[in-house]
């Protein structure tokens, strides 16, 4: 959810804004290549269930490149959903689904932070952070991975 995270990936990325995904859940399951959780939204097909989120534009020439650093085919496959803004507008926007996943994972601080900072700089909702807020999460112990990973922050 990160713009600044998405944006060193796709020098395209543009948010078009804040949307809701009805029937999933916002779960640190998904078996992460260095052995953490990542996010992925999982389908519940309840009501009461509400992923927040940003949907962005990227360059359909860039879409192919993202796809494969986010690992389509090798833990995440894409999906197409219907999202919807506050004003009740939908659209169709691809999302990353979790098909590898353990509900033991915890995912690194750092890979939390990187949530949340997409999460306020979208101003998603208080309640929605608080949330993500109250996820437990580990210390990577790989300090040289959290620092580059967190470095796009620093200005």
């Amino acid at each position: 959810m990160s713009q600044d995270r998405l944006k060193a990936r796709v020098s395209s990325v543009r948010p078009i804004g804040v949307y809701m995904l009805n029937g999933h859940e916002l779960k640190f399951h998904k078996i992460g290549r260095d052995g953490s959780a990542k996010c992925d939204a999982s389908f519940t097909g309840s009501d009461k269930d509400v992923i927040e989120g940003v949907v962005f534009e990227i360059d359909p020439g860039e879409v192919a490149g993202l796809d494969l650093t986010e690992g389509v085919g090798k833990g995440y496959e894409k999906k197409l959903v219907i999202v919807t803004n506050t004003q009740g507008d939908t659209i169709e926007a691809f999302s990353y689904v979790a098909t590898t996943i353990d509900d033991s994972l915890q995912p690194f601080t750092w890979y939390k932070t990187h949530v949340l900072i997409g999460a306020r700089n979208a101003g998603l909702s208080a309640q929605y952070i608080f949330r993500i807020e109250s996820l437990k999460a580990i210390k990577d112990l790989n300090q040289e991975r959290e620092r580059s990973e967190l470095i796009i922050y620093e200005q």
